[in-house]
């Protein structure tokens, strides 16, 4: 299995969105109604299996429409312009995009390149006056997230973060069940994500592209899962590594198994890996109920139960949701369910405090004035 895109497209089963009832309006229109009178025009910047897959995903967009591209190689602007349809005019590469201030027909630009290039590429777009919307994990720490937050800010544009699993409905379940009581006081989280990693030459596997391991391509899930799933922000952090591979991945994390205390007492359990396959699992119990979602945060199906049976939620093609409820919040200045610039640093602050208490042989790391 060469990477994590792989992985997850292999259990996905490609099932385009459907009708999504009892959603809020922010998670998009249903597949069955037309397009928007109103549509958000954007351009994608990174043509690799993912970029592929949310422009696939798009197709089925009611209010979010692919407009333009953004690569570093010609033949995949040439691929793109023919099958997406996409003007001359609308694509640009590495060197040229700040350009892209320039055109008046893109109104957003996705950043999906590897994870140690958001940062570059963030500000970039920012200083174009685009809005931007940039794959997780957001940076490679806090304090470039701070400096991203702040270059939009000060271009006045909007920032959001890939979290497509705040537009997923077996998630919004999750999440509305905890909010309304229905688990009762929460006692305890148990979430993972990992899969075995292939090819010892992907960008993944090196720290100047990758930023890190396993903790920041996918344990972010677990990290993020848990904040949802208990609605706390972890107050300390501790952690541990292990590395039964130390040539293929010695310049990042192999598996990583990190604790969150949450200021309720409600300690959060978690872990990832790129050691090992069928590693995928958010499970939060409280003094009245529980919910498990597994597989809980892949392309899909996602599948879940509660104590109350089986979770029934629609099944989705979770970038066709992610797109459109994107495209909601921005033009009909909408709330964002937690995708935005500053919920990406909630998380890269506990990633570097889970990285700090690894350095610090496990030691346990406070969060509280960081």
């Amino acid at each position: 299995m060469d990477s994590r895109r792989d992985f997850l497209q292999k259990l996905s089963f490609g099932i385009g969105a459907t009708a999504i009832s009892g959603l809020p309006a922010y998670a998009g229109a249903s597949c069955a109604s037309p397009k928007a009178d109103k549509q958000l025009r954007v351009a994608i910047m990174g043509l690799g299996s993912y970029g592929t897959r949310v422009a696939e995903a798009m197709k089925d967009c009611k209010m979010a429409t692919l407009v333009g591209a953004v690569s570093g190689t010609p033949s995949k602007l040439e691929t793109w312009k023919q099958k997406y349809n996409i003007p001359e005019k609308n694509t640009y590469n590495y060197e040229n995009v700040s350009k892209i201030k320039d055109n008046p027909d893109i109104d957003l630009v996705y950043v999906v390149t590897p994870n140690s290039l958001h940062h570059k590429h963030v500000l970039q777009i920012a200083a174009a006056g685009k809005h931007v919307l940039c794959e997780k994990p957001v940076a490679d720490n806090a304090k470039q997230t701070r400096e991203m937050i702040a270059a939009c800010e000060k271009a006045g544009v909007k920032f959001y973060i890939g979290y497509r699993m705040h537009f997923e409905p077996h998630t919004r379940e999750l999440i509305r069940m905890r909010e309304a009581g229905e688990f009762g006081k929460i006692m305890h989280v148990n979430n993972y994500m990992g899969f075995k990693s292939g090819d010892p030459n992907q960008w993944r596997l090196k720290k100047a592209l990758a930023g890190g391991g396993a903790m920041m391509d996918v344990g972010i899930y677990a990290l993020n899962g848990a904040r949802y799933a208990t609605g706390e922000e972890p107050i300390w952090v501790t952690a541990q590594e292990s590395k039964t591979d130390p040539v293929k991945f010695k310049e990042v994390d192999e598996t990583i198994m990190f604790q969150l205390g949450f200021p309720s007492g409600v300690i959060a359990s978690c872990g990832t890996t790129y050691n090992f396959n069928n590693y995928e699992r958010l499970y939060v119990v409280g003094e009245k109920g529980f919910a498990e979602l597994s597989p809980a945060f892949s392309y899909g199906p996602i599948k879940g139960h509660t104590h109350l049976g089986p979770m029934n939620q629609p099944v989705v093609t979770h970038q066709t949701l992610q797109m459109d409820g994107i495209a909601d919040i921005i033009l009909n200045n909408k709330p964002d369910p937690n995708v935005s610039g500053a919920e990406g640093l909630k998380d890269m602050i506990v990633v570097d405090a889970v990285y700090e208490s690894i350095r610090k042989n496990g030691a346990k790391i406070m969060l509280t004035g960081k």
